[in-house]
């Protein structure tokens, strides 16, 4: 049975029994990077187990190279072995890396052009991917990760993987009223505003402002806002800071806040990946 919180959410998958009886023994812990962009972000690293059924509420991608990966659909649908899923919005799901080199997870949200995109795609069941499917975009993201270590290289490639299978093209807000209300929005350090006072900001109506702002970015303020704090809180995690300073920079009210918010959004808390992979190293790096 699966344990919850006093939220109703399943607890931390890296510490859970699920894991380790599915595999027997303890899986590594998993760790890795963490790297986000306006409606998505992406979790790569290696180690990790067996994630017991759980759902969330963006659309996910799951990637594990070079094989190894275990999807199931539902609370007692069979494992499949894969080389990659595609997961809707609330289906309960859950994946087992621990047979991986590496695991790639992306979150893409819903209500973006590449999220309506997938959605009509999966017509809300778990899509099973092939290696001839994801044959080119996957070497290019480890390669993106492993070598070239930078976050818009694992950016670019991401995106690149996600324009692949929803047949669009990422999309950059343009109009110079959203561009201001972002440039806005980026100075509150964590505050979340009201649509009405980011409307004043840019001289609109709250109406107005409300589609021209879904037109360009492809989510609510709302939704967009709580990525770029979700964004926020996971940069510095990369630095070494812990959670409850992450929290507190990020506008969470503390670190159990940002741990609900997470499971809500991806179906895992921070305290189930350690920041160790090559992107956090090289941002703690001291500079030369």
């Amino acid at each position: 049975m699966t344990r919850r919180d006093s939220q109703g959410s399943p607890t931390d998958p890296a510490n859970t029994e699920d894991s380790v009886q599915r595999s027997g023994t303890a899986p590594a812990r998993y760790q890795g990077d963490y790297v986000a962009w306006t409606g998505g972000c992406l979790f790569i690293g290696s180690g990790g187990g067996a994630v017991a059924p759980h759902s969330h509420y963006a659309i996910q991608l799951v990637i594990g190279a070079p094989s190894g990966l275990q999807v199931q659909s539902g609370h007692r649908g069979p494992s499949i072995a894969c080389h990659g899923a595609l997961v809707p919005s609330r289906a309960v799901h859950s994946i087992d890396v621990s047979s991986c080199d590496w695991s790639a997870v992306l979150f893409i949200e819903p209500e973006t052009q590449e999220g309506r995109a997938l959605s009509a795609r999966m017509g809300g069941q778990v899509e099973f991917l092939s290696e001839e499917m994801l044959a080119g975009v996957v070497p290019a993201l480890e390669q993106a990760w492993r070598l070239t270590r930078t976050a818009e290289a694992v950016q670019g490639a991401a995106q690149a993987l996600v324009s692949s299978l929803s047949r669009t093209i990422p999309h950059v807000p343009s109009d110079p009223r959203v561009l201001a209300a972002i440039e806005h929005l980026r100075a509150q350090d964590g505050n979340t505003l009201a649509l009405e006072d980011v409307a004043a900001v840019v001289h609109l109506s709250p109406s107005r402002f409300r589609h021209v702002f879904v037109e360009e970015t492809g989510m609510p303020l709302r939704t967009y806002q709580l990525w770029r704090r979700l964004l926020k809180a996971w940069e510095i995690l990369m630095r070494g800071d812990n959670l409850a300073s992450a929290a507190h920079a990020a506008g969470f009210a503390d670190s159990a806040h940002l741990s609900r918010t997470c499971r809500t959004m991806f179906g895992l808390a921070p305290s189930a990946m350690q920041m160790k992979g090559p992107l956090s190293e090289r941002m703690r790096a001291p500079s030369s």
